[in-house]
Formats: structure tokens, C-alpha cells, sequence
């Protein structure tokens, strides 16, 4: 189980809070608005009213083995950036935090945000995905509790064929297509390395290390496959 911060908890930070809970890690919100708070007290592990932007009171909170925190308030820039600063002071491995314009961003990637989003309800549910599972590159929500995903093959699967993986029965997932680097093409300057895709991958085929797996399946299972 992993656990994560959310300073702000608006429609955005919310639904993060939600979408982080329901894949089964531990989610401490945080807002100064008490009634954003209390909306959301029986939705994640803890849910704390408190003025982030007060370096003290963030520091009198139980934040020992973060493994990311995520600074989503929206309507306060200053207030973004000043949590963003302490989280970093206070030696938080990852912040990410949220942007409403690309000088927003600069400005809270030079104060050392390791990574900034835009609010955008369906990022959140991506942002989910990747921080529960980094291997995850790319997620789209076909439909309600059920989406596609461009996962790296992770490492326990290297050298082994999909007949021993057996996806569906252990996983409960479908694999769509294998895009596999082409073996002796370079990449060229500005370009991506060349791949081919294996539409059809048999029982037969065996995973490689830099494979990249197209699956479809429930989110909450895609989002539980090994990283």
C-alpha cells in the first residue's frame, strides 16, 4: 500500500482522493474549507482541516513515508506555491502540483515541483493509475469501471510467454496488442525509437524486457497489475 497527501480538495482533488482510495492505498486530504473536509472524511483514510500554507501546521502532521504528495488548489496560486515549497523543504519525494497556465507551471517547477498537471477530471483518474502503477503509460476510460492501458511489461514477466502469464485468469485482463522495439534500429534525434506491433499474440509469444502491453479490462484490475 502506498500513501499519498492531497492538499485541496475541490472537484479535482476529490475525485483523486476517490480514484487513489478505490485502488487501495492510503489517502490523507487536506483543505482549509472545513466543509471540503468533511465531504470527503468517509471517502479516504484520513481527512484533516489545515492551512497548508503554514509551514508549522504542515509539519505537525503525520506525513512520515509519503511516497507522493499532491498540491491541487485551485483557486489560490500562492497558496499552491507555498505548499509545494514546505513539502519540498520538509524532504517529500515526489510533489506534484497543479497548474492553470504554462506560466503557473514554470513558476512551480523552478520552486521544485517534480511534476505539474492541469485540472482536468479524467487526468485525475489517469494520475491514479500512474501513481499506483508507474508502469502505466497511457489510460483511457472506455466506460464506466472499465478502461484501456499502454503498460511497460513489468519485470516479472521478462522471458516468460503469455500462456505462463495467463492474463485473463490470474489478472482479469485482455491483451489487445504487444508494441515491441525494432532489434538493431537506433533512435534517431527527435524521433521515437522504431517498434513493430504484434496484434495477434499468441500463448506462445514471450514478453521482452521493453515490451509496451496494450490491455483492456476493469480499472480496478489494470490498475493492480504488477509494477
Amino acid at each position: 500500500m502506498k500513501r499519498f497527501l492531497i492538499i485541496g480538495l475541490g472537484r479535482f482533488g476529490r475525485r483523486l482522493a476517490q480514484a487513489l482510495t478505490e485502488a487501495g492505498e492510503e489517502v490523507i486530504a487536506a483543505d482549509i474549507r472545513e466543509d471540503l473536509v468533511e465531504r470527503v472524511r468517509d471517502e479516504v483514510a484520513l481527512a484533516v482541516h489545515l492551512d497548508a500554507t503554514d509551514p508549522e501546521l504542515l509539519k505537525s502532521q503525520d506525513l512520515a513515508g509519503l511516497d507522493a504528495a499532491i498540491v491541487s488548489i485551485g483557486e489560490d496560486f500562492e497558496a499552491n506555491v507555498l505548499a509545494t515549497t514546505t513539502l519540498k523543504s520538509m524532504g517529500v519525494p515526489r510533489v506534484i502540483s497543479r497548474a492553470s497556465s504554462e506560466i503557473q507551471r514554470r513558476i512551480l517547477s523552478r520552486v521544485g515541483a517534480d511534476e505539474v498537471i492541469f485540472p482536468e477530471e479524467e487526468r485525475a483518474v489517469r494520475l491514479a493509475s500512474h501513481l499506483v502503477n508507474p508502469n502505466i503509460l497511457e489510460h483511457l476510460v472506455l466506460s464506466e469501471g472499465h478502461s484501456l492501458v499502454q503498460i511497460r511489461a513489468p519485470a516479472a514477466w521478462h522471458d516468460k510467454t503469455l500462456g505462463e502469464i495467463d492474463l485473463r485468469r490470474k489478472h482479469e485482463v485482455n491483451l489487445v496488442a504487444i508494441k515491441r522495439p525494432i532489434e538493431g534500429k537506433g533512435t534517431q534525434e527527435g524521433k521515437d525509437a522504431p517498434e513493430q506491433l504484434l496484434d495477434l499474440p499468441m500463448a506462445e509469444t514471450t514478453i521482452r524486457a521493453g515490451d509496451i502491453l496494450v490491455l483492456v479490462g476493469s480499472t480496478d484490475s489494470l490498475t493492480n497489475l504488477p509494477s
